[in-house]
């Protein structure tokens, strides 16, 4: 079965997108948000977790919501009004200066997942449910897209994206990075995913062949891991004593991190800065309002 062309998606950047959160009862149960508290959201997104947080904390004068999706940053410009500050770049960064600012937070959150939108958009080249450019960027003020990587690297260095990021055996892996240097250059993200599936066949998968390569380029692009390993050391200089921070993730690699930074931080004897107070991590298969969700992973610490 090959990919078809959908017809143009509606441009959400000038109407309230469709996304509906991940774990929100979860995580707002998790996270206990309590009036007068600072909010920082650190993939504040199309502000589903945010709207609801802020509601329960009242304190917008004290609140930071940082994306790097100019399109989300538009959607949240409503709540500076309210004196809520928005920060138009990566939440790594933003972290950064945050922390040499000198801000302290009581409630932290940082939602790794793709939104709703930008995998609806075809235009963004998220999913291969629609045809699109191979973008994928999160940022779209970034230079190098998904295209850059596909019609540039090397074998070798497609094999190692696809098998690191995207957990792919490493004889597919080989297999898929020839074909796309045979048949390159491409520039769809119909052209990828045919490709994939022409050249590994579906194997009686459920999901498509394509995706696991999909999400090693997306990772790639964007830098997620590089990402989340510089902004879990950060966290405990945001946090009041007291302070919780709560992080939803959607594959192993993310997760593997924070279990681990989580585990080290509150296994540290005096030095310890994080207390995980439940160590049975929320899956997202509790969540009955949003299919999206099922491999998404919620742990939680709080600021010792």
């Amino acid at each position: 079965m090959s990919i078809k062309e959908h017809p143009p998606q509606p441009d959400l950047s000038n109407d309230a997108p469709v996304h509906v959160p991940v774990l929100l009862e979860e995580t707002v149960r998790a996270l206990a948000p309590r009036r007068g508290e600072a909010y920082l959201d650190l993939t504040a997104g199309y502000g589903g977790h945010a709207r609801e947080i802020l509601k329960r904390t009242d304190n917008y004068l004290n609140a930071v919501l940082v994306d790097r999706d100019s399109n989300a940053i538009r959607t949240l410009g409503d709540l500076t009004e309210k004196g809520v500050r928005l920060m138009h770049q990566d939440f790594a960064s933003a972290a950064r200066d945050l922390v040499k600012l000198g801000r302290k937070f009581d409630v932290i959150l940082a939602d790794l997942g793709v939104s709703s939108p930008q995998l609806d958009r075809a235009e963004r080249g998220f999913s291969f449910r629609f045809d699109g450019p191979l973008d994928m960027r999160m940022d779209d003020t970034t230079e190098m897209t998904v295209a850059d990587i596909i019609n540039h690297a090397s074998v070798d260095e497609l094999v190692r994206l696809i098998t690191l990021y995207g957990e792919e055996t490493r004889s597919r892996a080989m297999h898929i990075a020839k074909a796309i240097v045979a048949h390159r250059p491409m520039t769809r993200t119909s052209e990828l995913a045919e490709l994939i599936e022409r050249t590994v066949g579906r194997g009686g998968l459920k999901r498509h062949p394509a995706t696991r390569t999909f999400q090693a380029l997306r990772i790639e692009v964007n830098q997620e891991l590089q990402q989340v390993e510089q902004v879990l050391p950060l966290l405990p200089q945001l946090l009041n004593p007291g302070g919780r921070v709560g992080i939803i993730s959607f594959h192993s690699l993310e997760d593997r991190l924070v279990k681990r930074f989580f585990k080290e931080q509150s296994e540290a004897g005096y030095e310890a800065e994080l207390m995980i107070p439940d160590k049975k991590l929320i899956l997202g298969t509790t969540d009955v309002h949003n299919p999206r969700s099922r491999s998404a992973k919620l742990r939680w610490a709080v600021k010792t």
